[in-house]
This record gives C-alpha cells, structure tokens and sequence, in this order.
C-alpha cells in the first residue's frame, strides 16, 4: 500500500534549515552568530563598494532567518530590535548611502504588501498600482507648499505639524481612490482587469501631468518642490545621546528610516490578520474560483471593492511619506514602470506569502539601486582601463536589461517564487508531486 508524505511547504531549504536549528540551542547560537558576523562585518567596511552591498544583503537576510527558525518569540523580537533599531542606524551613522537605501526598501516592502492583498490574496491583477501611491504624495505636496495657493486663491500652506495627520488622510483618500478604482472593474478578470487598471494608472499620471490649468493644482510636469518637511520631536533626545555630530539632513534620515519602519511594521501586522480572517479565506476563495465562491454566499463585490481598498491605502500612505521625504515630485516618478517593478517584487518574493512579499521587496529595491548599478560601474570602469569592451556599449543603459533577464530565469526556473505561498506551490509542482503510474504499480 503506497504511503504519500504530507505536503510541508514550497521554502524546502529554509524547512531544512529550521529543521537542522531546531528548537534547541543550536539555532540560539547560530542566529547570534550570524548577527555578530554580518554587523562586524559590515561596520568594518562603511566604504561604498559592491562588497558592502554583498555584506548589507546578508546583514538584511538575517531577518528572514529569524522568522523561519524555530526560536522563542521573544528571542527573535530582539534580534530584530538589535538589527534595525542599533546595527542598522549606526552603521547609517558612518555611511549615510545605506540607511537611506533600509528607508527606500521599506517604502517599497509597505507597497509590495499592498499590491500583495489585491494580487495574491483575491487574485485581482493591478498594473496601475503606483496611480494611489501618486494620490499620497501629490495630497501632501499640494497642502504643504504654496502649490495650494495657486489651486485656491488666498489658501495658505498647512504647518508641517499636520504632516502626521496626513498620514490618515493619505491612508483614506487611497482607499477611496481604491474602491472608485474597483468600481468598474467588478464584472472583469485576468487580462481585462489589468488592460483597465493599466489605464487607471496611466490616466492619474498624464491628468498630474497636464492639471496645471486651467487651475493649477499639480504644477504639471515641472513638478512640486519644496515640500514641507515634519518636525522631529526627538531630535534633542537623538544629539543626547551622543550624534551631536548629525546635521539636519541626516537627522531626517534617520527619522524618515524609523518612520517607515513602525509603518511597515503595522503593515505586516494588519496583513497578517486579515489573511487569517473570515475576510483572508473570503479573498482566496474569490482568487480560487469565483463561481464557487459566490455559491458559497461569499459577497464578491463588498470583498473585491474591499480588497482594492486596503491595498490602495498602503500606496496613499506611503506617498505622503515619500513626498515628505524627497522634497520633490512629478509625474514622471510615478510611471508605469513603478507598477511593474511593485508588481516584480510581489511575484518573485511569492504570491500571497508575507515573508516571500518582504524578501522580494527588499531584493528588487537593493538591486535597482545597489548591485545592478555597482555592476555597471564596475563594467565602465573596466573599459576605461582598457578592457577590450566595445566603444559603443554603455553599461548603465543595460541595467534594464540585466533585471529582466534575473526575472526571465526566475520564472523559468522558480515560477512560484522564492518564498511561495504552500496553496501555489503546490498547484504550478502538482505533477511532480503525484507519484507516476509506474512507481504507483511499484509500492501497491
């Protein structure tokens, strides 16, 4: 009589991993290990070099570690907090390049998790994701500078101080923009859905593009700047302490960094409970078969406008975030191509698997603005030198390239993702996980 394995999950070498560590002292001691290694590692190379790009991404991939080893809870909150909230900022003390790099993963890893509930968790392709993200940025930018005074004549810019209040109003014009976005939308799928979402996208970047008159709300394509900054309470906590040697700008870095950090933080955590919700299974039922969902008296329309909603106010925050933090934006920041790379970064980490959305995010975001860029460099540097690389080849033009290739092997070789989700795992490997007729024939 032939016996069958229970599925275990599609992470096989990070299970094998946390079998090995086990509950026992071995992980303890190999996650401090690890800790101590990578942080000294790391705080002994503060040069900007494509090994301290190496070490930063190992130093981050600790945090997945953690997660996947079988170690107390409290154990590994405090890892993370000695990590993030000690290695981390210190190390942005010595180079300033890399906290604002943790900072810009982070906007990205809340916008992953986002796109995550609409795309992973209900199946609703969205290729115009970054059209909410521009709602927060542009909110924030047109209230906090004399933008508001040429849409409305006599209006004055609010205080910097409503910045953190404009974090909700961010949060809820983003949801709105969600649902009026999920709307007409109802009645598509598949290739549809993302045609129209696409479109949506587009429509919110060419009207901030051309709403300069006959009002002027966006200042079109010349953009907003001199975007209001919030003011740092603990600013005179941080110089206490002892970085009296930080300016303001890098004050603000570290302010911004830790601000996206808790937002993240409470991202993950609202995520998490609402896909292990009656309102989780309603959304996986939909993205499974809606025809049985709908038999099984799942409302489709609340959970689809609700699922567009939840994921587009991540995007509103965020914008009002990433507007305060630059100073600057236009139109061209928020192109279809942001939507692409949100949308990578949700696939390659894993459809619908939290840790898999994180790490994608995190990975995407490090290789745009570190590895690929460091790569091109080192490339242009080697042909000044002589390398007998062809005159007309410019490295840096085939960035683009180099990421589209990564995805291409990606999806030949791992279609499911780095970090998949069991339910998908297990659908794209169902042929090899069913036992052939012969070896079948073989164990009855």
């Amino acid at each position: 009589m032939a016996t069958s394995s229970p599925q275990t999950g599609g992470t096989g070498a990070w299970d094998r991993l946390s079998g090995l560590l086990g509950r026992g002292p071995g992980g303890y001691a190999f996650l401090s290990l690890y800790l101590l290694i990578t942080s000294l590692t790391l705080l002994l190379n503060p040069r900007t070099s494509l090994l301290t790009d190496v070490i930063f991404i190992l130093f981050l991939l600790l945090l997945l570690i953690v997660y996947r080893t079988r170690v107390h809870i409290g154990f590994k909150v405090a890892l993370g907090v000695i990590a993030l909230g000690v290695v981390l900022p210190y190390f942005g003390t010595l180079n300033p390049y890399y906290i604002d790099v943790a900072t810009q993963a982070g906007i990205y890893v809340a916008l992953a998790l986002g796109l995550n509930v609409v795309v992973g968790f209900a199946g609703l392709l969205d290729l115009g994701y970054v059209a909410f993200y521009a709602v927060g940025a542009y909110i924030w930018s047109i209230f906090s500078t004399p933008q508001i005074g040429a849409m409305i004549s006599g209006a004055v810019p609010v205080p910097n101080v409503w910045f953190y209040g404009f974090i909700l109003v961010g949060l809820m014009i983003g949801g709105a923009f969600g649902v009026l976005l999920g709307l007409p939308v109802l009645r598509l799928r598949g290739d549809y859905l993302a045609i129209v979402t696409l479109g949506f996208g587009e429509v919110i970047r060419v009207l901030a593009e051309n709403l300069d008159k006959p009002i002027n709300i966006t200042n079109g394509a010349q953009g907003i700047k001199d975007i209001a900054r919030p003011p740092i309470f603990f600013s005179g906590a941080l110089r206490a302490i002892g970085l009296r040697q930080l300016d303001d700008n890098q004050l603000y870095q570290f302010f911004f960094y830790f601000m996206v950090l808790v937002i993240v933080l409470i991202t993950v955590m609202i995520v998490g409970r609402l896909k292990n919700s009656r309102i989780g299974r309603a959304w996986t039922a939909i993205r499974e078969d809606e025809t049985a969902a709908i038999a099984q008296g799942i409302p489709l329309v609340r959970m689809k406008l609700m699922a567009f909603g939840v994921g587009a106010s991540f995007a509103g925050t965020m914008g009002v975030v990433f507007a305060a933090k630059q100073l600057f934006i236009n139109p061209p920041t928020f192109d279809l191509l942001t939507s692409i790379s949100i949308l990578s970064m949700v696939i390659l980490g894993g459809l619908g698997n939290i840790p898999g959305v994180i790490l994608g995010a995190v990975l995407v975001t490090l290789l745009n603005l570190q590895i690929l860029p460091r790569i091109a460099e080192i490339l242009r540097s080697a042909k000044s030198a002589g390398v007998p690389i062809p005159q007309s080849f410019d490295p840096t033009q085939y960035q683009r390239l180099l990421f589209g290739l990564l995805l291409i092997l990606m999806m030949i070789f791992r279609p499911e993702g780095i970090l998949p989700e069991d339910r998908r795992r297990q659908e794209l490997h169902e042929d090899e996980d069913e036992p052939s007729e012969e070896s079948a024939g073989a164990t009855a």
